[in-house]
């Protein structure tokens, strides 16, 4: 099946109770069962079955199916928030001691999450970019895993996931990767050679803005050194799913970041039409930046447009496909605020990946606790607007910006 086949049709698509062309949404803390022996083995993974919500509940359960579908891994578990996602992925394989090497283009509550890790004695050192030359010479014996963003988040730098891969497999390492801006759409990283995926699934693949959640999925091809990773030892015995066993009989379990029933049954509804919402969003931001770029002393910055650094890496991994995100330089803090004043269809919010296009000022806000010189490293400048671009029809998206940077001072 293609994709928005699978999104309906998949294997993880079930039949639902009563014929429903979607799963119940069982919004309830605990399940009955008939006897006290029956729960017994429910809770001690000798049966199949849900006892409590906080472990598992069959709406988040069928929500994880579908995701884990969509890029291809053996399973999946959900989580609380995005940044949940990214903290339990990390914390599952991590200890005092351990170091990460992360890209510098990140959004800025991974790096905020990176400086609270420290305190649990757990170093991140940072890559301007996730490129072999740049992350070879920060390996030592204490790099536990390699993290980054497919497409940073607002810098918009893309990792050769296939380049990156071989090399840290090379050196006994796993890849984490957040494509949360990539999407399963534009690629599924697993093909390309990483080990483990997260999504801060409140964005594209929930795609109105309704829902906060995030998700974890994992390849199952990692080849676990169990005496350097010693938490995953007594998972053994589970094989290609001692990643999976532990953070969900663990770290994901005990530290209680689990996804509520009602946000489960959203994103569903939602991931219904990635596929044609990617399509619309990637050409309308192709567009939008070609228009803007240059006009009246503002710049644009977009994977796909021509001399970009990451155009080739666009066409052979992603699809052809950029991205919902632009940024745009408009010459000062002054400029850029007056810009996004004067715009009628895009709001000033935080989040991406809504239906709607947003747009806001990322120094001021979201890396309002970064230093500057990991704003610089991240792409944000005191004259930098995030563009998340929306479903629109893109000639009253180009008229909207293009009316507002003509009338800059």
């Amino acid at each position: 099946m293609e994709f928005n086949t699978k999104l309906l049709h998949g294997n993880a698509v079930k039949r639902y109770p009563e014929g429903a062309t979607l799963p119940p949404i069982s919004q309830v803390s605990a399940f009955s069962y008939e006897t006290a022996e029956d729960l017994e083995k429910v809770f001690n993974n000798k049966a199949p079955g849900f006892a409590y919500t906080r472990i598992s509940n069959p709406a988040v359960d069928a929500f994880e199916r579908r995701v884990c579908e969509l890029e291809g891994g053996i399973g999946a578990v959900a989580c609380a928030s995005g940044m949940s996602a990214v903290t339990l992925a990390l914390l599952n394989i991590l200890s005092e001691g351990d170091e990460i090497i992360a890209g510098s283009g990140l959004f800025g509550g991974t790096i905020d999450l990176f400086e609270d890790l420290q305190e649990f004695g757990i170093t991140t050192r940072f890559a301007k970019h996730i490129t072999v030359e740049e992350i070879e010479p920060l390996i030592s014996e204490k790099t536990k895993v390699v993290f980054g963003e497919v497409i940073g988040n607002p810098g918009l730098d893309i990792i050769d996931l296939k380049a990156v891969s071989e090399f840290v497999h090379s050196k006994g390492i796993p890849l984490i990767v957040d494509s949360t801006t990539a999407t399963p759409y534009l690629v599924r990283p697993f093909d390309y050679g990483a080990d483990v995926v997260v999504h801060s699934s409140s964005k594209y693949i929930n795609g109105g803005g309704n829902s906060i959640s995030g998700i974890i999925i994992d390849s199952g091809k990692f080849s676990w050194d169990y005496s350097r990773y010693k938490g995953l030892a007594k998972y053994k015995k589970y094989g290609e799913f001692a990643y999976l066993a532990k953070l969900r009989n663990g770290v994901w379990r005990n530290m209680g970041s689990c996804l509520a029933p009602m946000n489960a049954f959203l994103n569903i509804v939602g991931m219904e039409t990635l596929g044609l919402r990617m399509d619309r969003i990637c050409h309308n931001a192709y567009e939008l930046a070609s228009a803007v770029d240059g006009l009246n002393g503002v710049s644009a910055n977009y994977p796909s447009l021509k001399g970009n650094p990451y155009e080739k890496l666009v066409q052979s991994q992603l699809n052809g496909l950029g991205g919902g995100i632009l940024t745009i330089r408009a010459g000062s803090k002054e400029r850029a605020y007056q810009l996004m004043n004067a715009l009628n269809y895009a709001l000033n919010a935080t989040n991406i990946g809504d239906a709607r296009t947003l747009v806001i000022h990322p120094a001021s806000t979201i890396y309002i606790h970064n230093t500057e010189e990991q704003m610089r490293n991240a792409g944000v400048f005191e004259d930098t607007i995030r563009v998340s671009v929306g479903i629109e029809d893109v000639s009253d998206l180009i008229e909207d910006f293009t009316s507002a940077i003509t009338a800059l001072k």
